[in-house]
């Protein structure tokens, strides 16, 4: 392989107006996200001083966007998704703006924190589905990966640059200007989208409850599918190390805060070189392999990661980690658009979300109470080699999985169950 086909793959840029406007404003938005997910955090601790109260308010943003997923994911099946995505982000937007008028005020209202991550979170994630649903439209089948790699390099830029810039701007002009710079980049996404074509569903509406059992039985029935949302549930539930960040941070490598922070940032650059050279997923023919080849490389990195005992080691092992995580994402999206009917794009999509949500939160709930029983170092070793069986197990028993390519027509796995 040349080290040309290694770098990134921007052809859907140079192609897809659609999705060149599509991505200008993902990328906007992910950077100011960025800013409110710690602005949130920082303004709940100040109202109240409690890290629970802060832990409560991520609950609630969290459920709430569960719902929306499942919620979206049928909308998202039956309306035009781009009138879909354009509404709920200029609701997001208005939501963003009751926080900054609220966070400005001489005593700002928590309760009205709450009420704002439920309808932050509700809104986004109806709006989420649609936006996933609405990429294959855009883009060639051929360029599938290649638009997932793009959206990859813009959410881990804005994980490593946005925390810190958020920082600076809430010890600045404070957390009101964060909340208000993030409603100003929702508002100029709906603009840089306003003309992407239109996206109409072509099938007829169902009751909800029936058409999200469809995507569901779809799920359940197509061997590939169900694969990729199986080998996915097994690396985030059971080798999540994340919560167990500053417990190794202070047993294990003897830091403060600063060695927390680069156990954080590791995964992240990783993941952001990952992405980087990630133009041969697009073009390996063998995806399904290459798919269960990094998740394997995430979960020994893991191990690798509990057995390490120096922070250097750590470090290196979580940053192998993040470009294994980043590769997976990348053909798991790519390989799940790929084998998804256009008629249940926005269904399908919404599972895979609403189990990303969920998966990382229950695995780094889990890793926490395996670090109570085995000690932090056990609890990540123990975790990692899990992982790896799992993985065993799933390539072994789907050989659908294993067939799986991005190359060529769409493999029938199982036909449509419309």
């Amino acid at each position: 392989m040349r080290l040309g086909e290694l770098v990134i793959d921007v052809t859907p840029l140079r192609t897809s107006s659609g999705y060149r406007r599509v991505f200008t404003a993902q990328t906007l938005t992910v950077l100011t996200t960025a800013l409110t997910n710690v602005a949130i955090n920082l303004h709940v601790y100040q109202l109240t001083g409690s890290s629970v109260q802060v832990g409560l308010v991520s609950l609630v943003f969290g459920l709430a966007l569960l719902a929306g997923l499942l919620a979206g994911g049928v909308l998202a099946d039956r309306l035009d998704r781009r009138r879909l995505i354009l509404g709920t982000r200029t609701l997001v937007a208005v939501v963003l703006a009751g926080l900054a008028v609220n966070a400005a005020l001489p005593h700002p209202l928590l309760g009205f924190v709450y009420v704002a991550a439920v309808l932050a979170g509700a809104i986004n994630g109806l709006g989420g589905s649609a936006l996933m649903a609405a990429v294959p439209a855009l883009v060639a089948p051929a360029q599938l990966a290649a638009a997932g790699a793009l959206f990859t390099v813009t959410s881990q830029f804005g994980a490593m640059v946005g925390p810190t810039v958020a920082g600076f701007l809430a010890a600045g002009p404070g957390v009101a200007a964060c909340f208000a710079i993030d409603a100003i980049g929702y508002l100029a996404g709906v603009a840089l989208m306003w003309r992407i074509p239109p996206l109409p569903s072509e099938r007829e509406p169902q009751h909800p409850l029936r058409a999200l059992a469809e995507g569901f039985r779809f799920v359940r029935k197509d061997r590939t599918v169900a694969g990729l949302l199986l080998i996915d549930a097994w690396a985030m539930v059971f080798a999540m190390p994340y919560s167990l960040f500053p417990q190794l941070g202070e047993e294990v490598f003897g830091g403060g805060p600063s060695t927390v922070g680069l156990l954080y940032t590791a995964p992240a650059v990783g993941a952001f070189a990952g992405a980087l050279a990630s133009g041969w997923t697009g073009r390996f023919r063998h995806s399904g392999r290459a798919l269960i080849a990094s998740v394997l490389c995430w979960g020994l990195a893991i191990t690798a990661l509990g057995l390490s005992g120096h922070l250097w080691l750590a470090l290196v092992c979580l940053g192998i980690a993040g470009a294994a995580d980043t590769t997976s994402e990348i053909l798991r999206r790519a390989l799940l658009q790929h084998y998804t009917p256009d008629h249940l794009q926005g269904r399908v999509s919404s599972l895979w979300l609403a189990q990303a949500t969920s998966g990382s939160a229950v695995g780094n709930a889990e890793a926490g109470l395996a670090a109570r029983l085995l000690g932090a170092p056990g609890a990540v070793i123990g975790g990692g080699l899990v992982c790896v069986v799992g993985v065993c197990l799933v390539a072994l028993t789907l050989p659908a999985l294993r067939r799986a390519s991005l190359r060529g027509e769409r493999c029938p796995s199982l036909p449509s169950t419309a």
